[in-house]
């Protein structure tokens, strides 16, 4: 009986495999690492065979363990925005893959909104015109990578996000990108099915490397690479899987995922999401052909801040350390970090921020640090709440997720400096989650995402606001002192 859905999560600094039953308990995973590949300061990279060859052997190992007579069809969930050129004679990559977090396209960037642009952009995308968005990288591989630009001389080039390589990589050839992942792009226009010839000639990529633009869920394509045939049902960017995890498929239900960054989407219904406060407008998911959108606030830098003080300070063994630190002080002893280690999102939208920590002095130790460091979460974070909030998008609770959000002190600070009711629920890595409920309907074992999110979603826990008024402003009076500096 194929009572079981396998999601391949392919993200920033990891690989995932996982298998779901229908009640959403997890019945096997498989994980490996993803190497990080730094050229030049600014510069994030990974290798596509790397990502390709760890999806494949997680996805064995896990269908191995469960039997591949009980999975009913796959679902993939990816790092967004990161870019992948391959040869489609071949099947195999250009160059390495130009990661969401690369930040050397800045230059081009600015260029585009020196002339004017950036309104359109956002206008007709729903985007800012940051490096951030893969359009740009695109261009960056023509004019800088042999490989590259060989290909589209001779049409040979194809062009995809993290999804589009696997899905292509698992079926043999199929190249197709959902929309909520094309959204991502900088070549889309929100309100058309397909990418826009316009959009492609303003940053220079060929429409002809590029992938169709499908659904989110359904019978998309399938594979025999792991034994017999599989459809591949369900796909999305992590965001966007993670704000379904949550269930989130009401208008103006919100969730924030911490992981390597922050990401908070609100669901805007069948509305194309405008913003006057440098927020951005998404695909959240489609079937059949028609879209629900969502308005977005993108932190560069969140977990990563954490990985960092651990990898390149040594000032904590562990992620979960920092936990334990923080509440081992009363406060962080008026020290105040800022995490633009790659530029500051939403709102700020500043590529070439760098971060600052203000407030040291000798009774600075690693508790201390470690606090700030957790409070840059909420400090980033009701940023992006007062640009909703000005949107006409102002949040009554937030959903948290993410392997940040399991630190019960950051969730009850978040709670804190927000002054809003904050949910967890007790799997918080709801990404693969919301890809696995896609591909569940996408195969017909539930009738719609409400059904499968109340089958599959779990308990959760609540965090109340109870920070006194006079301690939330003196922190985020430091913390706008904190941002003047940067």
């Amino acid at each position: 009986m194929s009572d079981h859905v396998l999601v391949l999560d392919s993200g920033t600094t990891s690989t995932r495999a996982i298998a779901f039953d229908l009640s959403g308990r997890i019945a096997a995973v498989a994980q490996r690492a993803l190497t990080q590949h730094y050229p030049r300061p600014g510069w994030v990279e990974h290798d596509p065979q790397e990502i390709w060859q760890h999806t494949l052997a997680c996805a064995q190992e896990v269908v191995g363990t469960v039997g591949h007579e009980r999975i009913a069809g796959i679902g993939i969930t990816n790092q967004r925005e990161t870019v992948v050129a391959w040869d489609r004679d071949s099947g195999e990559p250009l160059a390495r893959a130009i990661v969401w977090q690369d930040r050397r396209t800045a230059d081009f960037c600015a260029t585009l909104r020196d002339a004017g642009q950036e309104d359109e952009v956002q206008r007709r995308t729903g985007l800012l015109l940051d490096p951030y968005f893969s359009g740009t990288k695109m261009r960056w591989m023509l004019e800088n990578e042999g490989p590259v630009r060989a290909a589209a001389e001779a049409g040979r080039l194809a062009f995809g996000t993290v999804e589009s390589w696997l899905v292509w990589k698992l079926s043999g050839g199929a190249h197709l990108s959902d929309a909520s992942n094309a959204s991502r792009t900088m070549l889309l226009a929100l309100d058309e099915a397909q990418f826009d010839e316009g959009l492609c000639d303003l940053l220079g990529v060929p429409r002809v490397a590029l992938p169709e633009v499908v659904d989110t869920q359904g019978p998309l394509a399938e594979t025999t690479l792991l034994g017999g045939r599989l459809p591949i049902a369900g796909l999305a960017g992590d965001q966007q899987a993670a704000t379904i995890g949550q269930g989130c498929f009401a208008p103006g239900e919100t969730k924030s995922t911490y992981g390597t960054g922050a990401f908070v989407l609100t669901n805007m219904g069948q509305a194309l999401p405008r913003s006057e406060h440098r927020l951005l407008g998404t695909v959240l998911m489609q079937a059949g052909g028609a879209r629900t959108y969502a308005l977005e606030g993108s932190v560069f830098v969140a977990g990563s801040l954490i990985q960092w003080l651990r990898d390149s300070l040594g000032l904590i063994a562990s992620a979960a350390e920092t936990d334990a630190l923080a509440r081992s002080v009363d406060d962080s002893g008026g020290v105040t970090i800022v995490p633009a280690l790659s530029g500051l999102g939403a709102p700020h939208w500043d590529a070439e921020a760098r971060g600052v920590v203000t407030g040291l002095s000798f009774a600075t130790g690693r508790a201390q640090l470690a606090r700030a460091a957790l409070e840059a979460m909420a400090h980033q974070t009701h940023d992006l709440a007062s640009a909703f909030a000005a949107d006409g998008a102002r949040w009554g609770k937030l959903r948290i997720d993410g392997g940040m959000s399991a630190n019960d002190w950051m969730a009850q600070d978040l709670a804190d400096v927000l002054g809003v009711e904050v949910e967890r629920p007790d799997m918080v890595e709801t990404t693969a989650l919301g890809a696995g409920m896609l591909a569940a309907v996408g195969t017909g074992l539930f009738a719609s995402l409400a059904d499968a999110a109340q089958s599959m979603r779990g308990a959760v826990r609540r965090f109340e606001p109870a920070m006194d008024q006079a301690v939330k402003d003196e922190r985020l009076a430091r913390w706008r002192k904190a941002l003047e500096a940067v």
